[in-house]
């Protein structure tokens, strides 16, 4: 059994204006402005890395929404934070990986070596529809971001590059400069498919919200394949969770009551394509849609000592990261940090020692 690693506090980026579907105004702006200040926020606070999503159309308030783009983004808090770790998400299917490298070679420049990747292997086609991504059958994209991982990693660790596959192909490219460190490559997936190729290239597994139960099984199940391959272990598990702090938990349920208040409308248009394209192993109903990625199934709703309880308990099975939303974001992630993040620090004291 590996021992519980410390976890990791995450939160994602809100480049949509928040994470509730059923809220239209979550005093979140989209704006660059308020995203450097929940960064440097988030520094001086406790939190060790954001996840900067990537999506061109909004699904979290309809596709009329307005939505920031992922690595224009991801560039500017590099050069305004010091210590976060940055995790950009990046889709095969909308990104050439020759380029993809310099990007995230001059991004790692300006972070000091702070940069890393989640790879998406994308799965609403309407956006692929609208700004021409590659969208194949759910299986050829994750064969396509295989080969797109090896030409990534080819071109960050050799000069001039060659390479001769199905989907990518080069004589010798030049790369140059290289990243100082290495983007440690984050990813997730349900299907067999998608668990199969993760085991093949990711260095790090994540996953949408689950009860303890599911996460100790996919844990289990994405250690035991790695074993299997030879590879060396996953450097770490993430899952994303919507956090939810309140002085008792009547004041938490009541909250919770009010952000699934299920009204429907543009804001669930992209529910089809997600639960049609994605091949999930868990039945997502329009309930839980009213927050993102599965947020609410860890459950991390309650009083602070609760929700502490909570956070250790999927460490213990093997959940290091967690890349946690809130609404208004700002406020609520300093909540969190003031009350929850030092009570789990201590209950990994007391089970450590």
């Amino acid at each position: 059994m590996t021992s519980p690693q410390r976890v990791r506090f995450g939160y994602w980026t809100p480049i949509f204006g928040g994470w509730l579907r059923n809220v239209d105004d979550e005093q979140t702006p989209v704006s660059f402005a308020h995203i450097a200040e929940i960064a440097r926020a988030a520094e001086e606070d406790g939190f060790d890395l954001t996840l900067i999503p990537e999506l061109n159309l909004n699904d979290i308030k309809g596709v009329e929404a307005p939505s920031l783009d992922a690595w224009a983004v991801t560039a500017g808090l590099a050069a305004v934070t010091s210590r976060l770790e940055l995790m950009t998400a990046v889709r095969p299917g909308f990104h050439n990986p020759f380029h993809t490298a310099k990007q995230a070679a001059t991004i790692d420049e300006i972070s000091g070596g702070r940069f890393t990747l989640n790879v998406v292997s994308a799965w609403w086609a309407e956006e692929a529809k609208q700004y021409e991504g590659l969208f194949s059958a759910h299986d050829d994209r994750y064969a396509r971001t295989i080969e797109w991982v090896e030409v990534l990693r080819g071109l960050w660790n050799e000069t001039p590059f060659a390479y001769e596959g199905e989907y990518y192909r080069t004589e010798g490219t030049y790369t140059e400069p290289k990243p100082r460190v290495q983007p440690r490559l984050y990813a997730g997936g349900e299907s067999e498919a998608g668990r199969t190729a993760i085991t093949r290239f990711a260095d790090a597994y994540l996953t949408h919200g689950g009860t303890l139960e599911e996460l100790s099984a996919k844990v289990a199940d994405m250690r035991r394949r790695r074993s299997e391959a030879g590879a060396t272990p996953f450097e770490a598990f993430g899952m994303a969770a919507y956090a939810i702090v309140r002085d008792t938990e009547e004041e938490a349920q009541a909250e919770i009551e009010r952000i699934t208040d299920v009204r429907g409308g543009a804001a669930y248009g992209s529910y089809q394509d997600f639960v049609s394209k994605s091949k999930l192993d868990t039945q997502v109903d329009l309930k839980e849609y009213s927050v993102s990625n599965r947020g609410l199934r860890p459950d991390l709703v309650g009083t602070p000592d609760q929700v502490a309880e909570r956070i250790v308990k999927f460490a213990n099975v093997g959940v290091s990261t967690l890349l946690l939303q809130f609404s208004p974001h700002l406020p609520e992630m300093q909540r969190f940090a003031a009350e929850v993040i030092p009570r789990v620090r201590r209950l990994e004291a007391q089970r450590d020692a």
